[in-house]
């Protein structure tokens, strides 16, 4: 690219449009003159070394799944919950499979991501997953087992309803009794694995969504805002309104 002949304007367009720009591009944006172009170099090696941060992030994520495929076990799924705490609606999960060669910028613990993020990220782990599902547990489910039992029950469903049974299990903080795969329950596993981290973000957006369709079901309760939780804004309307039947009755209120 003869960087001379353009314009600023035009080694910014047709620069910043390039994934991977070669070192000797690199090299004349950063000898040019022209402080403008200068400034166009810092702004690639910046996003360079965004990008190569994020690999590496993304590479010690996949510590127990990459230790996993050495052995051959070539079906391992992340399983993770959401709405544990909520005061409404149910319990929900998600057991997520993927190939042996796989990177999603952006996958990290649900609870770490924007709403806006987390519906970039999914979209993407949805497309480059082997496999998907999700599995919840009602909020009579919830009242009847205890909310543990019912986390348990939801996670179950997820992997349970797989299009293929996995080999193995990385299950965030607990194990799922009554299924015949090895699994490894890895604490704060949201953070520290791939795919409980795609997990999480597959069940917390779906869940949010269930949240959000009950606001207009509900609409005094700011259900779509807080999607259940404890709130104050929630206490308030509670005390206000009193129960609906999502809410659960085996919990704590005020």
């Amino acid at each position: 690219m003869n960087l001379s002949a353009l314009t600023v304007v035009q080694v910014r367009k047709a620069c910043l449009s390039q994934e991977s720009p070669s070192r000797e591009l690199l090299r004349q944006l950063r000898n040019d003159p022209r402080r403008g172009v200068r400034q166009i170099h810092n702004l690639l090696i910046n996003r360079l070394d965004k990008k190569r941060r994020e690999q590496q992030r993304i590479e010690a994520m996949l510590y127990f799944e990459k230790n996993l495929w050495k052995d051959g076990v070539s079906l391992v799924s992340g399983v993770d919950e959401v709405g544990m705490g909520a005061l409404a609606g149910p319990v929900v999960a998600a057991a997520v499979i993927f190939p042996s060669q796989i990177f999603i910028p952006g996958v990290d613990d649900s609870k770490r991501l924007s709403p806006k993020k987390r519906l970039q990220v999914v979209k993407a782990i949805k497309q480059r997953a082997i496999a998907f599902q999700i599995g919840s547990a009602s909020v009579d489910e919830i009242d009847d087992l205890n909310i543990y039992q019912a986390s348990i029950l939801a996670m179950r469903r997820a992997v349970e309803g797989l299009s293929q049974k996995p080999c193995h299990l990385l299950v965030d903080a607990k194990t799922i009794p009554e299924l015949d795969i090895p699994q490894n329950s890895i604490v704060k596993g949201d953070s520290l694995s791939f795919s409980i981290a795609a997990a999480s973000i597959v069940a917390k957006t779906f869940r949010d969504q269930l949240m959000i369709n009950l606001d207009y079901q509900y609409p005094q309760y700011g259900l779509g805002t807080h999607k259940g939780y404890g709130t104050p804004q929630h206490q308030t309307a509670i005390k206000a309104h009193g129960l609906t039947p999502a809410h659960r009755r085996s919990f704590r209120f005020g």
